[in-house]
């Protein structure tokens, strides 16, 4: 691995765990046993790095979200998108636990995030569209873009309601926690579950309860 991307790595690695208001660029360098100087070589700042690690959430989102074309409708499908939710959430938890004051920093990185966020709804709305049209979903068409917006401002701000309503620190999110926040997504969409696919639906509740209470390991 190249130097630039441990650092990128690293310093994700450090921001969830510590919180990314507590680690320096000089934490960083140390972490690496590398010198303040070679890292300031490959990054003028740590918004630089900040920047270079939100790319790859903008990968994770892009890659995440895309509509099923020629599948059907299942547990499997349905998990492969929680669990895609999940893996973004758990990744990228430093940024949605002090996302306003990260993007108040930074206006460039703010608008990339509010783009990030109008393609992310515009994903989602598509895949509402695809499961109430495959008869998985019983949504009339003026509610989908505020259904799918519902449920991306709960994941989006379910770490900072964790940490709020514990009043702890970053370090104690845990991938059960997590979990529970996907559990709340399931039962919004249970609510508009079909005759069809409810036992999908609680099939899903029943694995992600389990993954909640830590009876399995996520990947």
């Amino acid at each position: 691995m190249k130097t630039r991307d441990k650092i990128v790595q690293a310093s994700l690695e450090l921001f969830n765990q510590h919180g990314e208001r507590t680690i320096t660029t000089n934490h960083i360098a140390a972490h690496l046993n590398i010198s303040p100087g070679n890292l300031y070589y490959h990054f003028r700042n740590k918004e630089d790095i900040i920047r270079s690690i939100f790319s790859l959430y903008e990968q994770h989102l892009e890659s995440g979200f895309q509509p099923y074309v020629d599948k059907e409708v299942d547990v499997d499908l349905l998990v492969g998108y929680f669990d895609a939710m999940f893996y973004t959430l758990w990744q990228f938890r430093f940024m949605y636990a002090n996302l306003a004051d990260i993007l108040s920093r930074d206006e460039a990185l703010k608008n990339r995030y509010l783009q990030a966020q109008q393609d992310v709804l515009a994903r989602s709305s598509n895949v509402l569209i695809k499961l109430t049209q495959d008869g998985f979903l019983k949504v009339n068409e003026t509610d989908i873009a505020p259904l799918a917006d519902t449920i991306k401002m709960l994941v989006s701000f379910w770490i900072s309601y964790k940490l709020t309503q514990t009043q702890s620190s970053i370090g104690s999110i845990t991938k059960e926690s997590l979990y529970e926040g996907l559990l709340r997504v399931i039962m919004i969409f249970k609510a508009y579950s079909t005759p069809e696919s409810a036992a999908t639906f609680e099939r899903l509740e029943e694995y992600y309860t389990s993954m909640a209470s830590g009876a399995e390991t996520a990947a």
